[in-house]
């Protein structure tokens, strides 16, 4: 069912490009406990369309000796994926618990509106509804935008507002025999912001 959901919306003379959410999409994939396959994820989307531009986006900790994401980081970078990352900053919480805080939304919603110009579809890997008024603004500049997220997890990954404007909403669920793999072992995995290295 999901390759036929794709073959539905995805057309092979689109110009297309993917906007990825990295903390969100994370979240998402282990909510439904599984693991994103990025290279699967580029050969699906080069096989069925004109590929224009896929981003990652995430938050960084600069002063880490190493970050449990930076192998995926580094990977995607030498993979056919743009990169775009910012200094992530690290705060206590109330409880006293670490966290790491490091806010994408600026620099994606500026990355969509400045291929509306040159893409036909965009592919909003996010269930934030903030994107909300981004998506359509999206499709007033003529884009058609589908997002990805989840509606199958407890709670739903994604906002209601959100998945209403988008022009499709596939749900993660769905793709998981797409671009999908078993979660690796919880060893590794950094949870302050949502991100893992082993993807």
């Amino acid at each position: 069912m999901s390759t036929q959901l794709l073959d539905q919306i995805i057309y092979p003379e689109d110009r297309t490009a993917l906007f990825i959410d990295g903390a969100n999409l994370y979240s998402a994939a282990r909510a439904l406990q599984f693991d994103i396959d990025y290279k699967k994820l580029l050969v699906e989307f080069r096989s069925r369309c004109r590929l224009v531009r896929a981003n990652y986006y995430t938050a960084l900790l600069e002063d880490q000796e190493f970050s449990p994401l930076r192998p995926l980081i580094d990977w995607l970078d030498y993979n056919g994926y743009a990169l775009i990352t910012k200094p992530a900053r690290e705060y206590t919480d109330q409880s006293g618990r670490r966290r790491v805080k490091g806010d994408m939304d600026i620099e994606l919603a500026v990355g969509m509106l400045e291929a509306a110009a040159y893409i036909d579809h965009a592919f909003l890997f996010s269930g934030d509804g903030d994107f909300t008024a981004l998506v359509a603004a999206m499709q007033r500049r003529g884009v058609r935008v589908t997002v990805v997220s989840t509606v199958r997890s407890s709670p739903p990954m994604v906002s209601d507002d959100l998945r209403r404007q988008a022009d499709t909403f596939l749900d993660l669920a769905d793709l998981t025999g797409v671009f999908g793999r078993p979660p690796r072992p919880q060893a590794g995995r950094h949870d302050e912001d949502g991100e893992d290295a082993g993807r």
